[in-house]
């Protein structure tokens, strides 16, 4: 889904897209999400579940159904959906079923939420090639829902806080 957005050239267009990945504490991943060049936005919310408008307290509660995810506005210039969904799964253990590090929940699953086929196509690749490198992929791959931006006080929780993820880290996978 290419979005058209204005430049500080009011007469030069940007296109955009949309990637959407859930890989444990929304923090994490936004964190690690936000260094990749050509990455615009990234904002932390849920999705995957069934309640509209869910608050943490409910996702927490494992209420809703949703999972704690990360929105990824990009230019297709200066990357590519396949770049980042690379860089999601060497930044998340992929073959952690509802949980990362000491976050334990449904809440916290691995799971691409693809916006085309072409994105579900690419994360598909990538987990068969993670298959054939002997890793239990736990990784879901599903169509994507309504994305609800959580609370703001989560958003840019690591750069406001001046810390570093405590349960994402980097390990190259490819």
């Amino acid at each position: 889904m290419t979005q058209q957005n204005k430049s500080e050239n009011p007469n030069k267009a940007m296109q955009t897209d949309t990637a959407l990945f859930a890989g444990g504490c929304f923090w994490g991943v936004e964190y690690y999400m936000k260094q990749l060049p050509g990455v615009l936005h990234v904002e932390s919310g849920y999705i995957g579940g069934t309640k509209e408008h869910p608050s943490y307290e409910e996702v927490k509660a494992h209420t809703t159904g949703h999972a704690e995810a990360v929105r990824i506005l990009f230019d297709p210039v200066q990357t590519d959906y396949e770049t980042l969904a690379r860089h999601f799964f060497e930044i998340h253990d992929p073959t952690h079923v509802d949980h990362q590090g000491p976050d334990i929940g449904e809440q916290y699953r691995s799971e691409v939420f693809y916006t085309s086929t072409e994105q579900k196509v690419i994360a598909e690749k990538l987990i068969d090639l993670l298959k054939a490198k002997g890793l239990n992929v736990a990784t879901r791959v599903t169509a994507a829902t309504t994305f609800w931006p959580a609370e703001d006080y989560h958003q840019d929780y690591y750069t406001r806080k001046g810390t570093l993820p405590y349960c994402h880290g980097y390990t190259k996978r490819f």
